[in-house]
């Protein structure tokens, strides 16, 4: 991605409102400072992005809401505080199971402390990563477990970092007993995970990659996933939907997921996205 600084062209607006569950607002406007190995961070930072700009521009094609996530200590302070001072912004908080290695004591109870905030509408993300090996897995078992059951003492939403670890993610909520509501972030399952997670009740957020040429197993799990539990995400400013990878990711290309996940489904994509909304309320309460 070296040397992109420009954004994709901005949609087609959709004539309903649907909301964006998952992005990092924070790295999107360069308040982590992008190492010289996280281009897409570089190159969205380059953008010289602010709050107010992303969420102008997201309302301008019928994304109304946010939710950034954090992923560490800091970037979950940021994100609550962010969400208090601007409005339809929300935030999650949590340990990403790449620092499953800072989730100490301390650490969780001040995780817990945001999660009690009204503008924070989930505990996420966290969950378990085979994928990378920064943490071991011992440390992400039991940084997900601890999040799992603040989730439940806070009532507020799992959201799920599942990354290459389906069964042991279902097993584990299993064990330690699921929140009331469960989101797996940027699903990334297959037609048969998303029958077990829809027996389960659990919330399936699609994002950029379903739009993949490569990726079909995604849209046949999106078949499967019933409409009362889709939800839609960026993932900000990473996984830009087609035909803007390549380019760093944003709010405002939500359009271009919806679309693509109701021709998928059959369904209009104004009857997906007032779908979506209503989800939104369910998972993450009234806005």
């Amino acid at each position: 991605m070296g040397g992109v600084t420009t954004m994709p062209a901005a949609p087609e607006p959709l004539t309903g409102e649907v909301f964006d569950s998952h992005c990092h607002l924070d790295i999107m406007v360069g308040n982590r400072q992008a190492s010289s190995g996280d281009p897409v961070a570089q190159a969205a930072q380059a953008a010289e992005a602010s709050v107010e700009r992303i969420v102008e521009e997201a309302r301008a094609v019928g994304v109304t809401r946010l939710i950034t996530v954090g992923y560490d200590l800091a970037s979950s302070r940021w994100n609550a505080d962010v969400a208090r001072l601007h409005r339809d912004v929300y935030a999650g908080v949590a340990i990403h199971p790449n620092e499953a290695h800072a989730s100490t004591p301390e650490v969780l109870a001040e995780i817990e402390e945001l999660a009690g905030e009204p503008q924070v509408r989930a505990v996420g993300e966290t969950g378990l990563d085979y994928y990378r090996d920064w943490a071991s897995r011992d440390d992400q078992h039991a940084s997900f477990r601890a999040h799992i059951e603040i989730a439940k003492r806070t009532g507020k939403a799992l959201v799920i970092h599942d990354r290459e670890a389906h069964d042991d993610v279902l097993r584990v909520l299993a064990e330690a007993g699921a929140p009331d509501v469960v989101v797996f972030h940027s699903y990334s399952g297959d037609a048969e995970m998303a029958k077990r997670c829809a027996d389960a009740g659990y919330f399936m957020s699609f994002s950029g990659p379903v739009t993949y040429k490569n990726a079909g197993y995604l849209r046949e799990a999106a078949v499967v996933a019933p409409a009362e539990l889709i939800l839609v995400e960026t993932d900000a400013p990473y996984l830009p939907p087609v035909p803007h990878r390549g380019k760093p990711n944003a709010p405002y290309l939500i359009p271009l997921i919806v679309r693509c996940l109701a021709e998928v489904k059959g369904m209009g994509a104004d009857e997906l996205a007032a779908a979506v909304s209503a989800n939104g309320e369910r998972a993450f309460g009234a806005w």
